[in-house]
């Protein structure tokens, strides 16, 4: 007896193994990895992912729209501001440098007494004395110098000039990085938000098939199986919309991190994820337009025209240079009787050795140069694949996501279909729980290519270089 009951045991467990394997195995957790890096594109700088916060939180919740994401990220982003103070340190450098080329006047007044010996300086005349004074006297001048010609001075504002430009233009593609961050952001936790809302409508699905398989094991419909599989089913489907919820919850911090809300301040995405196809465009008209537009590609080109600006000014220290210093004052022992005096010279200045420093600085700056034209060509190729991976992205994305919403409908007739024979008792809840699988991976399939299409509009404004002007247009579809 105790045997029969053995072999009855084994063969309940493993028939229910073998029902249930299923399941587990195609209901796992999902995890959902937080990132802003662009596809395609070189990862954004961990500066862009920070920010300054401002103000206090609301106590309340803050409905926000990408539109209003955008302007507080690039408000409050930190990698933006990193960048604006790199503007203002350059504009620094070309004032410095500029005051070598222009007017440097200094006033000096003085009161002075001396005592001299004149015997130390060879002045030994018969009757002259050895030592005079002491003496005072008071005088008050002003000192000018003006530099006439300085080809080294002239070429290293010249390239102070070219370097605060290509600082200005990082400054231009700093905001475009910020768009490009921020809106990744927040179509990820749009997509978030989406698996959130699908993982608590299954679970509403898992709950009435578990009701609905209790109440026909309970009539002697059913066997247990059924019930057994109905419940792993339910709790795989309370798992998932548990870890959605905490997908989408650090999602939206990572928004707030980024566009500098206070921390503690919650907040709901006002937007939803938009559908729209971009009009087609061919790689050409894309690299003529990035071209034209790309803030980097500008900012690249005027380093290298600063660095070949530098080279010339390395060379120019072998040539001479001309300026003029004067100083006009008043001059005597009395300050009620003080005499106007004056002093203009003009000073050329020939370079005849120098040790070798200005070599030195030639080979430097010659090293700088090839340095900025390698990166320049390197970004030039870089531009052309990004426009490449955006366009492919996109048709991809846009396949993707029609392919998905048929899975979806024929996903979910499955399931209606698999529910009807269950309930007329042609099948066990198997073929129920594989088709709510089915569901589950139709409506992930579809999340996700919905995310790629619009990372893929993101990324070809970033990659043009008109994220900040018309992102909102790419991603409606203009």
């Amino acid at each position: 007896m105790s045997l029969l009951k053995a072999k009855i045991s084994i063969l309940f467990f493993s028939t229910f193994a073998c029902s249930i394997l299923p399941v587990i195995v195609t209901a796992q957790t999902i995890t959902y990895t937080p990132s802003v890096a662009i596809p395609g594109q070189p990862a954004i700088e961990s500066q862009f992912l920070g920010s300054v916060p401002a103000g206090k939180p609301t106590g309340s919740v803050l409905h926000l729209s990408l539109k209003e994401a955008l302007e507080k990220g690039l408000r409050q982003n930190l990698g933006m501001l990193v960048q604006e103070e790199s503007v203002r340190a350059e504009r620094g450098k070309k004032w410095k440098e500029l005051s070598s080329l222009l007017p440097n006047l200094v006033t000096k007044t003085s009161a002075n007494i001396e005592r001299d010996n004149l015997a130390a300086k060879g002045l030994t005349l018969p009757g002259l004395p050895q030592m005079i004074g002491p003496y005072g006297y008071y005088d008050a001048r002003v000192f000018l110098t003006q530099t006439v010609f300085d080809l080294n001075a002239l070429d290293r504002t010249r390239a102070a000039d070219k370097s605060l430009e290509a600082a200005v233009h990082s400054y231009g593609d700093a905001r475009e990085l910020v768009v490009a961050a921020v809106g990744n952001a927040y179509l990820q936790a749009l997509a978030g938000e989406s698996r959130v809302e699908t993982a608590r409508a299954q679970l509403d699905t898992a709950q009435t098939l578990f009701e609905n398989a209790v109440q026909m094991h309970r009539a002697g419909v059913t066997p247990g199986i059924d019930e057994l599989r109905a419940r792993v089913e339910l709790q795989t489907r309370r798992q998932q919309l548990i870890a959605a919820g905490n997908e989408f919850e650090k999602q939206k911090l990572i928004i707030a991190r980024i566009i500098g809300l206070p921390t503690g301040q919650d907040l709901e995405l006002t937007d939803k994820a938009p559908y729209s196809v971009v009009g087609a465009i061919s790689v050409e008209q894309g690299l003529e337009r990035a071209y034209q537009s790309r803030q980097d590609l500008k900012s690249a080109t005027a380093r290298v025209t600063a660095a070949e600006l530098s080279l010339d000014a390395a060379t120019a220290k072998y040539y001479p240079s001309l300026a003029v210093e004067a100083n006009y004052g008043a001059l005597g022992t009395d300050p009620g009787k003080l005499k106007d005096t004056y002093t203009v010279s003009g000073v050329l200045s020939i370079p005849l050795f120098q040790g070798g420093s200005v070599r030195g600085e030639e080979l430097q700056a010659e090293a700088a140069l090839r340095r900025s034209r390698d990166e320049l060509a390197d970004l030039q190729a870089q531009i052309e694949y990004e426009i490449r991976t955006a366009l492919l992205d996109l048709k991809a994305g846009a396949e993707q996501v029609d392919v998905a919403r048929s899975s979806v409908e024929l996903a979910e007739l499955t399931l209606s279909q698999a529910r009807e024979r269950f309930a007329a008792g042609v099948s066990d809840n198997l073929e129920v729980v594989q088709a709510q699988e089915s569901v589950a991976a139709a409506h992930e399939a579809y999340i996700s290519g919905l995310y790629a299409h619009n990372l893929a509009k993101l990324e070809l404004a970033r990659a043009l270089g008109v994220a900040e002007k018309r992102v909102e247009d790419y991603l409606g579809g203009k």
